[in-house]
């Protein structure tokens, strides 16, 4: 009885300290699964509407249209952290949690990021390396989020385009080619919409937490915090 209780509150640890990506993967999943549905239906009146035959759930969900829909909105959101992991280690922000100190500019020094000779008994292997292992240690966050942008945004293309020309042979219109579709305004028409919303959503939140406070998030500056308070978190 007493290893039953150990497992189980062994499990329980794990889930806690794992809360806020379970958190988040579960959201993603519910999300992503709700839009397919509501998709599916806008679709099938769409094919209705047009007198075609309606797809299944399973056509619909490997349909370039709803790959096309999924990937446009991929492709943002990684942008989006791209660019804010980027600019944090040149810019910075007075007062806001997410700016870095405004005297701790550029990729720091050794000593600071715990590398080379400075690196903790605790560091990734990497950390202690030099070359090539160092360097994609240290930028490997940026690079990883860069690719899965590049693939998302490729992704988002080519579903867009198969998207874009069955559409076109419906309306009984020439299709277009991949360079054409890239150029057309309906494909930056779809990418521009998601990039100015992340944009404004990412500078929303450098500026107001400058001045507004949640108890208790790592996201926030603690409540009695000074308004020039920089990189400081509750």
């Amino acid at each position: 009885m007493t290893g039953t209780r150990t497992t189980r509150r062994r499990l329980v640890d794990r889930i806690r300290d794992s809360g806020l990506g379970l958190f988040f993967g579960a959201l993603f999943v519910a999300a992503l699964v709700a839009q397919s549905f509501a998709g599916w239906a806008t679709f099938t009146d769409d094919q209705t509407s047009a007198r075609l035959q309606p797809v299944s759930w399973l056509e619909y969900v490997t349909s370039s249209s709803f790959a096309a829909d999924v990937a446009e909105n991929w492709q943002s959101e990684y942008l989006q952290f791209v660019l804010f992991i980027g600019a944090t280690v040149w810019l910075v922000q007075r007062g806001s949690t997410v700016s870095g100190e405004l005297d701790q500019v550029g990729p720091q020094s050794d000593e600071r990021q715990h590398v080379r000779g400075h690196a903790l008994p605790g560091s990734p292997r990497w950390a202690a390396a030099s070359g090539w292992r160092l360097w994609l240690a240290s930028h490997s966050l940026g690079l990883v989020m860069g690719a899965i942008f590049v693939a998302s945004w490729a992704a988002q293309a080519v579903t867009g385009h198969v998207a874009h020309d069955e559409q076109q042979l419906l309306d009984l219109e020439a299709p277009t080619g991949l360079s054409g579709y890239v150029a057309s305004a309906d494909f930056w028409n779809r990418t521009l919409q998601n990039w100015q919303s992340e944009f404004l959503a990412v500078g929303s939140m450098v500026v107001l937490s400058i001045y507004l406070r949640e108890r208790g998030s790592a996201e926030s500056k603690p409540v009695g915090a000074a308004h020039d308070d920089t990189g400081v978190e509750g």
